[in-house]
């Protein structure tokens, strides 16, 4: 066993007791750091910088030493596992990811490989080592993938979209080629994040982030089975699974065999709290309160802790921290947490 200096979020996403709350954010290695721009500018672009491992590590480490969180998450992005797969895309400035091939034959599906992690995703391997060389103890480091579900949304729609209709019409005109390429996607989810675990990653998060686009009934079909997949495999560090939108499914998803559900700021707490009784639960301040004045996000804070109860429970915001939000709004969340 490591020995780390800092062990909070582990313990806590465990159920074991602790101190007090462990807080980290999701995309806090981002834009919303000077640092992380001068870093990005130095790549030369985003998948550079994502592909490029001393750089990866490099705003891996900085909101550790910037804003004082309990934990670093590797920089990378959930769109290298389809490239793995043999679909790459572009990072396009403001329209985000662009797929310039997409999945549409049950034939293109068996042109795609299952991602081999340490020849496709090497970069990511490379920097997760280089990371917990330098973090040298002081704090756990979060590996991540994408959910199938969403993967899958991006493989078929070939951009980011606000209804992924595209995605959604082959869940109900193509079965078949829906479960064929959700399953591919998931063989090579597993292996990547097993390849994170060994290369050092002491938790891996699961992001859902398109859940909430499905109804109930597709989302037991074509999103939980694939995510129960992955959580049945990982057995040697705790699984986070963070599907945002789907708190029609918080019940279900707290009976997978996962350690921590993430929630967003849409899930009432206390009703989360019913429906997953056994879990630790991690979120789910409002990004947008990181706007409002210190008093007020130290209030907000509060509040959300009250709720929350100080054990079995990770701090954290219920999305990713949006990129213009002021450093220091970010150290006053981090902050009021570590001192509640």
């Amino acid at each position: 066993m490591e020995l780390l200096q800092n062990d909070l979020l582990l313990r806590a996403a465990r159920g074991e007791k602790t101190e007090r709350v462990p807080v980290w954010m999701m995309r806090q290695a981002g834009r919303i750091l000077a640092e992380y721009r001068a870093v990005r500018e130095k790549a030369g672009s985003f998948i550079q910088l994502a592909t490029t491992p001393e750089l990866a590590a490099e705003v891996t480490i900085q909101p550790v030493d910037l804003l004082g969180v309990d934990a670093a998450i590797i920089f990378s992005d959930i769109l290298v596992v389809p490239e793995a797969m043999g679909l790459p895309y572009e990072m396009e400035e403001k329209r985000g990811p662009v797929f310039p091939k997409v999945v549409k034959t049950m034939g293109e599906i068996d042109q795609l490989r299952i991602a081999d992690p340490e020849a496709d995703l090497g970069y990511v391997l490379k920097a997760i080592r280089i990371v917990k060389k330098e973090l040298n103890g002081r704090v756990p480091l979060i590996g991540f993938a994408g959910a199938p579900f969403t993967i899958f949304c991006y493989m078929t729609e070939g951009k980011g979209s606000k209804t992924f209709s595209v995605a959604k019409k082959a869940l109900y005109a193509d079965p078949e080629f829906s479960h064929k390429l959700l399953q591919k996607i998931t063989d090579s989810t597993i292996l990547y994040l097993k390849a994170q675990i060994a290369a050092g990653a002491n938790l891996v998060q699961i992001f859902d982030s398109w859940a909430g686009i499905l109804s109930p009934t597709q989302y037991r079909e074509y999103s939980l089975p694939y995510i129960k997949q992955i959580c049945d495999a990982i057995t040697e560090v705790p699984v986070t699974v963070f599907a945002k939108g789907a708190f029609f499914a918080r019940k279900e998803i707290g009976e997978l065999s996962c350690e921590v559900v993430g929630l967003d700021w849409n899930m009432d707490i206390e009703e989360s709290r019913q429906l997953i009784p056994t879990k630790t639960l991690q979120g789910n301040l409002d990004p947008c309160v990181l706007y409002s004045s210190f008093s007020q996000i130290e209030k907000e804070v509060r509040k959300m802790l009250d709720t929350f109860g100080n054990q079995r429970y990770i701090a954290n915001l219920g999305h990713g921290v949006y990129p213009d939000t002021d450093p220091e709004k970010v150290r006053c969340f981090i902050n009021a947490v570590k001192s509640y």
